[in-house]
């Protein structure tokens, strides 16, 4: 069974900048395509990046791009979310997700993953 907790989320002012982490209990880590997504009051559940078992290649929402990068420590089985620039839109609960993937492929929807944590609010003030 795989674990995902994410840590990191906080209040902070717009420009401000937050990382975040989902730190994973999975014996094999780096078979797992990784990827955060988010949910604010009121809407679904966007997809915000993800990046392949390899760290190569990544995507991202255009709405986060410039701003957010992901990263991942395999030795740590630990996947990263900077996000810099923050925006009042940016606020919601960010969710880090998993699923077991080839070298180079990089799921972006939602019901591609197969495994969730149970997600990390970010509050962003204007």
């Amino acid at each position: 069974q795989v674990q995902l907790v994410e840590s990191g989320g906080g209040l902070v002012q717009a420009g401000g900048s937050l990382r975040l982490s989902c730190a994973a209990s999975v014996p094999t880590f780096s078979t797992y395509a990784m990827g955060w997504f988010r949910q604010a009051p009121g809407k679904e559940r966007t997809f915000v990046t993800a990046i392949s078992r390899t760290g190569w290649p990544t995507l991202y929402a255009d709405s986060v791009k410039g701003r957010f990068t992901i990263s991942r420590d395999n030795a740590k089985k630990t996947v990263y979310l900077q996000m810099n620039s923050l925006k009042p839109e940016d606020t919601a609960v960010y969710y880090c997700a998993a699923k077991t993937s080839g070298a180079w492929n990089v799921p972006r929807d939602n019901s591609e993953f197969d495994y969730w944590g149970r997600g990390t609010q970010v509050t962003v003030s204007s």
